[in-house]
């Protein structure tokens, strides 16, 4: 009887061990995450961890989107008391590829959800519906996947950002002149989408015409010299519409541009500013960067904790214009978006 006994605890404990196991999960680091408070919202018993991958490293407004993530695991933890392991997979420079890549490493590794900007969304839609359809829930940010399995979307409007560059550029050439727009990588949904919106709404200027439309490399040093060598070989051009500010992360990036075209820029980092100050730009679209993985996060806490998704599947902010009246009052803002160590 007590052999009978002895074997039916064992039995039980070796259960409780297995299925103790089978309710978690290990990342590459080692960390682990519980997996069985998807949809329960059982806070006591949950941690989970999310992949963010923005485009690069060497982009700093990314940098604004890797604290804001930090901050929505630390702020759920707070509140929740359920633990957010966040694994920032972002390569050192673009590479759709490379993202692509990371994706699937992070759904193998059983993460529980990704939020990602796209670098080309045709080369990363299919990575993010195997991650989809292996159990993992992904979010877009910044740049969209529209016909992917991704369940939402935060950022700017795309089509929106590119006509208040152009609105504000008009107002400061005077309505007439020569725009070259700076688009970054062609391949990129959202500043395709944001030259769609230049060329739109700069049919509304019959004195103004769209001259030249230039791609280049997403860092600060190409995008500088690509402004320069296209104003000095093109000197017609009297309007810069950038799309995005690489050009103006960097230092003395208008040297011999400011002087004879007027400049607006997507973008509001605390280099940006300095240009607006010297009145070398006459005004920037700023973005939520620090919004980008703050609220992304956020949504796949909401979607595989409590099983929600939200409201709209496209999730924008509203657009931050940025001049010389009011360029002091975002001074601080990149103090708490990218703080120095």
């Amino acid at each position: 009887m007590k052999h009978v006994l002895w074997n039916t605890l064992a039995t039980a404990a070796l259960i409780g061990v297995v299925g103790l196991l089978g309710c978690s999960k290990t990342a590459d680091d080692g960390s682990a995450a519980a997996g069985d408070g998807a949809g329960g919202g059982d806070d006591a018993a949950a941690s989970y961890t999310f992949g963010v991958i923005a485009k690069s490293q060497s982009n700093p407004v990314f940098q604004a989107a890797r604290t804001g993530a930090f901050d929505a695991a630390r702020d759920i933890e707070a509140e929740h008391g359920v633990k957010i392991n966040i694994r920032w997979e972002t390569p050192s420079d673009e590479d759709a590829q490379a993202q692509a890549q990371k994706i699937t490493r992070l759904a193998a590794s059983g993460v529980d959800g990704i939020t990602v900007s796209c670098t080309d969304a045709a080369l990363l839609t299919p990575a993010i519906n195997d991650a989809v359809d292996s159990g993992v829930e992904v979010v877009c940010f910044d740049s969209d996947a529209p016909d992917s399995k991704r369940f939402a979307y935060y950022g700017i409007d795309d089509v929106e950002a590119g006509r208040e560059v152009m609105r504000q550029l008009a107002e400061a050439m005077g309505g007439t002149g020569v725009v070259a727009i700076l688009a970054g990588n062609q391949a990129a949904p959202n500043l395709q989408a944001r030259v769609r919106g230049v060329v739109e709404e700069a049919a509304n200027y019959p004195d103004i015409s769209i001259g030249y439309t230039f791609y280049h490399a997403e860092t600060a040093s190409d995008a500088a010299n690509k402004v320069q060598q296209e104003q000095q070989a093109n000197s017609d051009i009297t309007g810069w519409a950038m799309v995005g500010g690489w050009p103006l992360f960097t230092t003395n990036a208008l040297d011999g541009v400011h002087e004879v075209a007027k400049v607006v820029s997507v973008d509001h980092l605390k280099e940006q500013l300095d240009y607006v100050r010297d009145g070398q730009v006459q005004a920037l679209i700023g973005q939520d960067c620090y919004g980008w993985g703050y609220e992304t996060v956020m949504m796949l806490f909401d979607k595989v904790h409590n099983g929600k998704s939200p409201a709209s599947v496209i999730n924008t902010f509203d657009l931050q214009i940025v001049d010389q009246d009011n360029v002091e009052d975002y001074a601080g803002i990149w103090d708490k978006w990218v703080p120095k160590d």
